[in-house]
Protein backbone atom coordinates (compact mmCIF):
# COMPACT_ATOMS: atom_id res chain seq x y z
CA UNK A 1 0.00 0.00 0.00
CA UNK A 2 1.48 3.48 -0.72
CA UNK A 3 1.16 6.09 2.39
CA UNK A 4 2.19 10.02 1.29
CA UNK A 5 5.76 10.59 2.47
CA UNK A 6 7.41 13.67 2.61
CA UNK A 7 11.14 14.61 3.83
CA UNK A 8 11.04 18.01 5.32
CA UNK A 9 14.24 20.00 5.75
CA UNK A 10 13.94 22.17 9.10
CA UNK A 11 15.25 25.47 10.19
CA UNK A 12 16.15 26.30 6.63
CA UNK A 13 14.62 27.95 3.88
CA UNK A 14 17.14 26.24 1.41
CA UNK A 15 17.08 22.40 1.16
CA UNK A 16 19.79 20.28 2.22
CA UNK A 17 21.11 22.96 5.15
CA UNK A 18 18.19 22.16 7.33
CA UNK A 19 17.45 18.79 9.76
CA UNK A 20 15.52 16.53 7.94
CA UNK A 21 12.40 14.68 9.30
CA UNK A 22 10.83 11.72 7.59
CA UNK A 23 6.94 12.43 7.80
CA UNK A 24 4.60 9.33 6.85
CA UNK A 25 1.41 10.67 6.00
CA UNK A 26 -1.22 8.30 6.54
CA UNK A 27 -0.26 5.71 9.33
CA UNK A 28 -2.85 4.86 11.03
CA UNK A 29 -2.70 1.23 10.63
CA UNK A 30 0.81 0.51 10.81
CA UNK A 31 2.23 -1.16 14.35
CA UNK A 32 4.53 0.39 16.37
CA UNK A 33 7.10 -2.41 15.09
CA UNK A 34 6.64 -1.12 11.93
CA UNK A 35 7.36 2.16 12.63
CA UNK A 36 10.37 1.50 14.49
CA UNK A 37 11.50 -0.10 11.53
CA UNK A 38 11.28 2.52 8.92
CA UNK A 39 12.67 4.86 11.06
CA UNK A 40 15.71 2.88 10.83
CA UNK A 41 15.47 2.38 7.43
CA UNK A 42 15.22 6.22 6.76
CA UNK A 43 18.03 6.59 9.32
CA UNK A 44 17.51 9.78 10.06
CA UNK A 45 17.40 11.65 13.35
CA UNK A 46 14.02 11.44 13.21
CA UNK A 47 11.16 9.79 11.34
CA UNK A 48 7.16 10.73 12.56
CA UNK A 49 3.85 9.12 11.75
CA UNK A 50 0.62 11.25 11.25
CA UNK A 51 -1.97 9.73 12.49
CA UNK A 52 -5.84 11.00 13.69
CA UNK A 53 -6.03 12.55 17.26
CA UNK A 54 -7.66 10.99 20.01
CA UNK A 55 -9.06 14.26 21.09
CA UNK A 56 -11.56 17.40 19.72
CA UNK A 57 -8.69 19.57 21.47
CA UNK A 58 -5.87 18.82 18.64
CA UNK A 59 -5.69 18.54 14.78
CA UNK A 60 -3.47 15.29 14.47
CA UNK A 61 -1.67 13.23 16.59
CA UNK A 62 2.08 12.09 16.03
CA UNK A 63 4.56 9.28 17.03
CA UNK A 64 8.46 10.64 16.73
CA UNK A 65 11.13 7.67 16.16
CA UNK A 66 14.92 7.81 16.40
CA UNK A 67 16.86 5.25 14.44
CA UNK A 68 16.67 2.99 17.86
CA UNK A 69 13.63 4.52 20.00
CA UNK A 70 10.45 6.47 20.43
CA UNK A 71 10.60 9.75 21.77
CA UNK A 72 7.49 11.83 23.93
CA UNK A 73 8.42 15.02 22.08
CA UNK A 74 11.04 16.36 19.66
CA UNK A 75 11.69 20.01 18.38
CA UNK A 76 12.51 19.68 14.59
CA UNK A 77 9.67 16.84 13.82
CA UNK A 78 7.12 18.72 15.51
CA UNK A 79 7.81 21.75 13.00
CA UNK A 80 8.20 19.07 10.02
CA UNK A 81 5.58 17.44 10.53
CA UNK A 82 3.12 20.50 11.15
CA UNK A 83 4.79 22.06 7.48
CA UNK A 84 3.77 18.40 6.08
CA UNK A 85 0.34 18.41 7.09
CA UNK A 86 -0.36 22.13 6.16
CA UNK A 87 1.31 21.63 3.25
CA UNK A 88 -0.96 18.37 2.36
CA UNK A 89 -3.95 20.21 3.39
CA UNK A 90 -4.54 17.61 5.70
CA UNK A 91 -5.57 19.93 8.75
CA UNK A 92 -7.03 23.53 8.26
CA UNK A 93 -5.43 25.86 11.22
CA UNK A 94 -7.37 27.05 14.14
CA UNK A 95 -7.76 31.01 14.54
CA UNK A 96 -4.76 33.22 14.89
CA UNK A 97 -2.92 30.67 12.74
CA UNK A 98 -2.35 27.75 15.51
CA UNK A 99 -2.36 23.80 15.45
CA UNK A 100 -2.34 21.79 18.36
CA UNK A 101 -0.30 18.80 17.89
CA UNK A 102 -0.85 15.59 19.68
CA UNK A 103 1.75 13.18 21.32
CA UNK A 104 3.28 11.03 23.99
CA UNK A 105 4.21 14.32 26.22
CA UNK A 106 0.74 15.91 25.76
CA UNK A 107 -0.82 18.17 23.59
CA UNK A 108 1.56 20.96 22.14
CA UNK A 109 0.25 24.60 20.65
CA UNK A 110 2.04 25.72 16.97
CA UNK A 111 1.58 28.66 15.36
CA UNK A 112 2.05 29.75 11.79
CA UNK A 113 3.87 32.95 11.21
CA UNK A 114 5.35 34.35 7.98
CA UNK A 115 8.60 36.14 7.33
CA UNK A 116 8.63 37.82 4.31
CA UNK A 117 6.44 35.12 1.74
CA UNK A 118 7.82 32.63 3.33
CA UNK A 119 6.06 30.75 6.54
CA UNK A 120 7.76 30.69 9.76
CA UNK A 121 6.56 27.40 12.26
CA UNK A 122 6.85 27.95 16.32
CA UNK A 123 5.90 25.31 18.45
CA UNK A 124 5.44 26.39 22.92
CA UNK A 125 7.81 23.96 24.42
CA UNK A 126 6.37 21.69 27.02
CA UNK A 127 7.51 22.98 30.44
CA UNK A 128 11.08 22.55 31.43
CA UNK A 129 11.98 20.23 34.42
CA UNK A 130 15.88 21.17 35.20
CA UNK A 131 17.97 18.96 37.64
CA UNK A 132 21.59 19.38 38.97
CA UNK A 133 24.28 16.98 37.19
CA UNK A 134 25.82 15.59 40.02
CA UNK A 135 29.70 16.53 40.06
CA UNK A 136 31.47 12.90 39.49
CA UNK A 137 28.72 13.06 36.28
CA UNK A 138 30.24 16.39 35.47
CA UNK A 139 33.90 15.01 35.54
CA UNK A 140 32.79 12.31 33.12
CA UNK A 141 31.06 14.85 30.96
CA UNK A 142 34.36 16.56 30.39
CA UNK A 143 36.22 13.17 29.92
CA UNK A 144 33.72 12.47 27.37
CA UNK A 145 34.00 15.73 25.39
CA UNK A 146 37.56 16.13 26.30
CA UNK A 147 37.08 19.92 27.62
CA UNK A 148 36.19 22.08 30.54
CA UNK A 149 32.40 22.74 31.09
CA UNK A 150 31.28 26.16 32.29
CA UNK A 151 31.51 25.14 35.95
CA UNK A 152 29.75 28.51 37.12
CA UNK A 153 26.54 27.69 35.29
CA UNK A 154 26.32 24.10 36.67
CA UNK A 155 25.44 22.12 33.51
CA UNK A 156 21.96 20.21 34.50
CA UNK A 157 19.61 17.91 33.15
CA UNK A 158 16.81 19.49 30.96
CA UNK A 159 13.52 17.47 30.79
CA UNK A 160 11.16 18.38 28.09
CA UNK A 161 9.75 15.24 27.14
CA UNK A 162 13.19 14.93 25.30
CA UNK A 163 15.79 14.85 28.47
CA UNK A 164 19.10 16.70 27.48
CA UNK A 165 21.84 17.32 29.51
CA UNK A 166 22.88 20.82 28.61
CA UNK A 167 26.59 22.48 29.36
CA UNK A 168 27.77 25.75 28.45
CA UNK A 169 31.15 26.04 26.87
CA UNK A 170 33.63 28.92 27.24
CA UNK A 171 33.01 30.25 23.68
CA UNK A 172 31.66 29.25 19.86
CA UNK A 173 35.11 28.09 18.96
CA UNK A 174 35.25 25.48 21.49
CA UNK A 175 31.48 24.30 20.80
CA UNK A 176 32.99 23.54 17.36
CA UNK A 177 36.37 22.51 18.26
CA UNK A 178 34.72 19.48 19.94
CA UNK A 179 35.51 15.72 19.22
CA UNK A 180 33.29 13.81 21.58
CA UNK A 181 34.02 9.74 22.61
CA UNK A 182 30.50 8.58 21.55
CA UNK A 183 31.06 5.32 23.10
CA UNK A 184 31.54 6.64 26.69
CA UNK A 185 28.60 9.57 25.92
CA UNK A 186 26.11 6.86 25.28
CA UNK A 187 27.43 5.02 27.86
CA UNK A 188 26.61 8.09 29.77
CA UNK A 189 23.22 8.85 28.59
CA UNK A 190 21.98 5.25 29.14
CA UNK A 191 23.17 5.48 32.84
CA UNK A 192 21.84 8.89 33.45
CA UNK A 193 18.42 7.74 31.25
CA UNK A 194 18.53 10.75 29.07
CA UNK A 195 18.43 11.68 25.52
CA UNK A 196 21.72 12.75 24.99
CA UNK A 197 23.99 16.18 25.09
CA UNK A 198 23.19 19.69 24.12
CA UNK A 199 26.19 22.18 24.36
CA UNK A 200 26.35 25.91 23.65
CA UNK A 201 28.71 28.96 23.76
CA UNK A 202 28.60 32.14 22.76
CA UNK A 203 29.04 33.81 19.24
CA UNK A 204 31.34 37.30 18.64
CA UNK A 205 29.12 40.49 18.80
CA UNK A 206 27.30 41.02 15.91
CA UNK A 207 26.77 37.69 14.63
CA UNK A 208 23.98 36.98 12.77
CA UNK A 209 23.48 34.33 15.84
CA UNK A 210 24.17 34.62 19.67
CA UNK A 211 24.94 31.52 20.33
CA UNK A 212 26.15 28.28 18.63
CA UNK A 213 24.95 24.63 19.51
CA UNK A 214 25.71 20.97 18.97
CA UNK A 215 23.64 17.89 20.00
CA UNK A 216 24.66 14.51 20.54
CA UNK A 217 22.22 11.40 20.94
CA UNK A 218 24.76 8.33 20.21
CA UNK A 219 22.60 6.19 22.71
CA UNK A 220 19.60 6.71 20.25
CA UNK A 221 21.56 6.10 17.32
CA UNK A 222 22.39 9.70 16.23
CA UNK A 223 25.65 10.29 16.82
CA UNK A 224 25.38 14.16 16.28
CA UNK A 225 21.70 15.97 15.59
CA UNK A 226 22.19 18.79 12.76
CA UNK A 227 19.65 20.88 14.19
CA UNK A 228 17.76 20.28 17.25
CA UNK A 229 14.86 22.27 18.28
CA UNK A 230 13.63 20.14 21.85
CA UNK A 231 17.93 20.83 22.21
CA UNK A 232 17.74 24.70 21.62
CA UNK A 233 14.31 24.84 23.71
CA UNK A 234 16.49 23.26 26.81
CA UNK A 235 19.36 25.33 26.31
CA UNK A 236 16.81 28.85 26.36
CA UNK A 237 15.17 27.13 29.62
CA UNK A 238 18.42 26.37 30.86
CA UNK A 239 19.51 29.99 30.21
CA UNK A 240 16.88 31.37 31.81
CA UNK A 241 17.12 29.37 35.06
CA UNK A 242 20.66 29.91 35.47
CA UNK A 243 19.75 34.06 35.04
CA UNK A 244 22.01 33.72 32.03
CA UNK A 245 18.90 35.85 29.74
CA UNK A 246 17.04 39.35 30.83
CA UNK A 247 14.41 38.56 33.80
CA UNK A 248 11.66 40.44 31.43
CA UNK A 249 12.23 37.92 28.61
CA UNK A 250 14.55 37.76 25.35
CA UNK A 251 14.46 36.57 21.93
CA UNK A 252 17.78 35.41 19.96
CA UNK A 253 18.95 33.48 16.86
CA UNK A 254 20.76 29.87 17.73
CA UNK A 255 23.49 28.59 14.96
CA UNK A 256 23.63 25.01 14.38
CA UNK A 257 24.62 22.53 11.67
CA UNK A 258 28.43 23.51 10.48
CA UNK A 259 29.88 20.89 12.05
CA UNK A 260 27.75 18.49 9.81
CA UNK A 261 27.35 20.06 6.86
CA UNK A 262 24.04 22.29 7.46
CA UNK A 263 23.99 25.89 8.44
CA UNK A 264 20.71 26.08 10.39
CA UNK A 265 18.78 28.93 12.15
CA UNK A 266 16.53 28.66 14.95
CA UNK A 267 14.65 31.42 16.53
CA UNK A 268 13.73 31.01 20.39
CA UNK A 269 12.14 33.46 22.80
CA UNK A 270 11.77 33.30 26.22
CA UNK A 271 8.96 35.13 28.00
CA UNK A 272 8.93 37.23 31.46
CA UNK A 273 7.65 33.61 33.17
CA UNK A 274 10.12 31.83 31.45
CA UNK A 275 8.39 29.86 28.57
CA UNK A 276 10.22 29.22 26.08
CA UNK A 277 8.62 28.93 22.06
CA UNK A 278 11.25 27.49 19.01
CA UNK A 279 10.59 28.21 15.51
CA UNK A 280 11.92 28.40 12.15
CA UNK A 281 11.67 27.60 8.58
CA UNK A 282 10.65 24.91 6.61
CA UNK A 283 11.10 23.18 3.54
CA UNK A 284 10.01 19.83 1.51
CA UNK A 285 12.78 18.52 -0.11
CA UNK A 286 11.30 15.14 -0.72
CA UNK A 287 8.02 14.06 -1.63
CA UNK A 288 6.12 11.06 -3.06
CA UNK A 289 5.41 8.00 -1.39
CA UNK A 290 6.22 4.83 0.95
CA UNK A 291 5.13 1.29 -0.04
CA UNK A 292 4.39 -0.61 2.94
CA UNK A 293 2.42 -3.92 3.09
CA UNK A 294 -0.62 -3.45 5.20
CA UNK A 295 -0.52 -5.30 8.52
CA UNK A 296 -3.40 -7.94 9.46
Amino acid sequence: MKRSYKVVDVFTLRPLLGNPVAVVLDAEDLTTDTMQAVARWTNLSETTFVLPPTTAEADYRLRIFTPRSELQFAGHPTLGSAHAVLEAGRVTPRGSGRLIQECAIGLVELTIGKRGEDRELTFRLPPAKLEPLHTTDVAELERTLGCKVDLETAPGIVNVGAIWIVAQLSDAASVLDLRPDFARLAELERRLGVTGLTVFGAREPGDDAAIEVRTFAPSCGVEEDPVCGSGNGSVAAFRWQRGLLPPGGAGYVAAQGRCVGRDGRVRVSVDADGNVSVGGACVTSVEGSLVLQVEK
